[in-house]
């Protein structure tokens, strides 16, 4: 008897009841996007506000929960939010270092290069999604279209590119924040109040 009351105190020691943080990175990324989006189409400027929010809750919250995903072990999780905790805090290096005279700033072909190789990285986490809900698909479909068209207004200069990447920013962000807030009121009222 002894035996079995043992055994069940180590299964209960190993089963992993500690909170989604899924939620938590879908957040961060939501309204961090949201916020730069606001910049590229053009209501807002590029200001302190925006470099902390990439450092902090962009960036070290998604790090933070890609983390989490690891010990649940949920490798999407931890690649995509791992992934773009660090897309944030490099986004912030990149005014950043140039601002203390550590580095060039970056011409609009280096940033064009740089958000390149991360759509080569969401286009890859995108095929991933149609194993996955519908959401979750349209919503990495949003983050990829927005850094083509990022991607295409650094090459070209057309500012009404730069423009519509501003609001498909802020759409792909809303449905990320859409999902980590409806993930959050579900699991609080203990029942599905919205569809995520």
């Amino acid at each position: 008897m002894d035996h079995i009351e043992e055994k069940n105190r180590n299964n209960l020691f190993l089963m992993d009841n500690t909170a989604n943080p899924a939620p938590f990175g879908l957040c961060a990324f939501g309204t961090t996007t949201i916020l730069l989006s606001l910049h590229n189409a053009g209501i807002t400027d590029l200001t302190s506000p925006i470099i902390a929010m990439a450092l902090f809750y962009g960036g070290l919250a998604q790090l933070i929960v890609g983390i989490m995903e690891w010990k649940k072990n949920n490798t999407f999780g931890m690649v995509t939010f791992g992934s773009f905790g660090l897309f944030w805090i490099s986004f912030a290096a990149i005014s950043i270092l140039p601002a203390l005279g550590l580095a060039a700033a970056p011409t609009a072909v280096d940033l064009a290069a740089f958000l390149s190789v991360w759509g080569l990285l969401i286009f890859g986490l995108f095929i991933c999604t149609l194993k996955m809900h519908r959401l979750l698909q349209v919503t990495l479909a949003a983050v990829l279209l927005l850094v083509v068209l990022l991607v295409a207004a650094n090459l070209t200069g057309i500012h009404l590119i730069h423009t519509l990447a501003g609001v498909t920013g802020i759409v792909a962000g809303a449905l990320a924040l859409y999902m980590g807030v409806g993930a959050i009121i579900n699991d609080v009222f203990g029942r599905r109040v919205l569809p995520v």
